[in-house]
């Protein structure tokens, strides 16, 4: 039946568990971006290149721009069932200050989204986005040992809340970063 897959396929406008419209200006070259992926045989595609934006396209708009994308794929199976990821992650190992997406340390970065643990889209709550975000960085930080009061006092000393996304309604994007100097002598 023609027209059927748009009549009820995910649009990708919005942010979504598996990336959709994400707008972060940190995701640049050299960053690594881990997806969660809950389908079979799924395909990868990416668009909207920003030359410039700021934290947040906060009008639907950046300046645009033509952008050839490089990518390398490492798969990890089951991953993110196992470690109950639901959302995309990124993160830099890296210094780097490349204009005009100036972040000039290592991090590592959660994000949550205005959805409820049930799945139900929450329409433009950023305190959602912004609670998801951490939940997710407390969970990461228990993979790397932490204990989750230590995780939770780590995000409150460390971690750098960043509005993302929210003009591709219905849902708000938040990241969580974590800057990984701190866990170096």
């Amino acid at each position: 039946m023609p027209g059927s897959a748009g009549a009820t396929g995910l649009r990708t406008i919005p942010p979504r568990e598996q990336a959709g419209n994400v707008d972060i200006k940190q995701l640049g070259a050299g960053t690594r971006l881990y997806l969660p992926v809950d389908t079979p045989g799924a395909l990868f595609s990416a668009g909207d290149a920003h030359f410039a934006q700021g934290d947040c396209e906060a009008c639907g708009t950046a300046i645009e721009m033509n952008a050839t994308l490089r990518v390398r794929f490492t798969v990890h199976p089951g991953e993110a069932a196992a470690k109950g990821i639901r959302g995309p992650r990124f993160a830099r190992s890296d210094y780097w200050v490349a204009a005009p997406f100036a972040a000039p340390r290592r991090f590592y970065a959660t994000t949550g989204m205005s959805v409820s643990r049930d799945g139900e889209v929450v329409a433009e709550d950023a305190t959602l986005a912004a609670r998801n975000a951490l939940l997710e960085m407390i969970d990461h930080l228990g993979e790397r040992g932490w204990g989750a009061q230590q995780a939770y006092a780590i995000c409150s000393v460390a971690v750098d809340l960043k509005v993302s996304q929210l003009v591709d309604v219905p849902s708000f994007l938040v990241s969580a970063f974590l800057p990984e100097d701190i866990f170096t002598g």
